[in-house]
């Protein structure tokens, strides 16, 4: 990708997983950046931050402000109930379609998710349809993007897969299939979709590692464990199963529980593989890190960290 140094991009969310992965493409291809962070940050080349959340018009007003598209990744991915996804994957969507559009910035990038697709499996998935409706009712030059599981250095989420693999035993939901996408690649197809035309103006795409068919739950566990060195056991456990260890984990940990019953509902889902229909043009971008390299990086990351021993 050829410097664009004279464009200036928004972004929500750039303090996080994904996020923080745009920042570090955004440098290498000499994009100016203007990003929201909820709490100060440590000054950064390239990256002019502004303090606030989304439900900030204020700031999401000076963030947007001459800018040449928005990139929106931040949202609620937990919570303890659903006025938390309403507020963070709704109202806080809305507030920033209209900050774009009251600025005039027309290019919007928005950051959805899988769970998006079957949205009466839970409160976050159905929070995640309504950010996409916010998105494709405005009269932007949108494009949204519905990512798959994504691993990669910093990742919290998947690290948990790679933290039981070392340990040598892998819980899993019931049999299923899902898609995997490297932060890296994710990152990289967020700004090549930063230029609006027809081939990418309102679209929906489900990119992912390009596994044909993606991968078992138990072929995942399988290619972390070989990431940390082990040949880990999995174990299938029924959904019944799993409602009882997110009660366990509500009553223990309160709203700071990992396993709710919100996500045991889409965890239960058979097929979480990106739709091969729905990939982004190979023009425009494909999938560059091969997935068992990419996890053999990644374990060494968190070794080199000190998050797995």
């Amino acid at each position: 990708m050829a410097s664009r140094a004279s464009e200036l991009i928004a972004i929500t969310g750039a303090t996080g997983f994904v996020g923080s992965a745009v920042l570090d493409a955004a440098a290498k291809v000499g994009l100016d950046v203007r990003a929201l962070a909820r709490r100060p940050q440590e000054a950064r080349a390239g990256v002019e931050w502004v303090q606030g959340d989304l439900g900030d018009e204020r700031a999401l007003r000076r963030l947007v402000t001459r800018a040449s598209a928005v990139i929106h990744i931040a949202g609620v991915v937990n919570s303890p109930d659903a006025q938390g996804f309403e507020a963070g994957n709704v109202r806080g969507t809305l507030n920033v379609v209209n900050a774009a559009l009251a600025a005039g910035v027309n290019r919007f990038v928005h950051v959805s998710s899988l769970s998006a697709r079957e949205p009466q499996l839970s409160i976050y998935g159905a929070s995640k349809r309504k950010g996409e409706r916010i998105v494709a009712a405005s009269s932007l030059d949108w494009t949204i993007v519905r990512p798959p599981a994504v691993y990669g250095p910093r990742d919290t989420e998947m690290f948990e897969v790679f933290r039981l693999a070392r340990k040598g035993i892998v819980p899993l939901p019931p049999a299923g299939r899902m898609s995997l996408i490297h932060v890296g690649d994710l990152a990289a197809l967020l700004l090549a979709l930063i230029p609006g035309d027809e081939d990418v103006t309102g679209l929906t795409f489900e990119p992912d590692d390009g596994h044909a068919g993606g991968w078992s739950h138990v072929e995942m566990a399988r290619a972390v464990g070989v990431a940390v060195g082990k040949r880990p056991f999995t174990l299938s456990l029924p959904r019944r199963v799993l409602e009882w260890v997110a009660r366990a984990d509500r009553a223990v940990r309160k709203d700071r529980a990992k396993l709710t019953l919100d996500r045991v509902g889409y965890m239960c889902h058979p097929d979480w593989t990106a739709n091969a229909a729905m990939q982004p043009p190979v023009e425009r971008w494909r999938p560059l890190i091969e997935t068992t390299v990419g996890l053999h990086a990644t374990a060494g990351w968190y070794k080199d960290m000190g998050w797995l021993k």
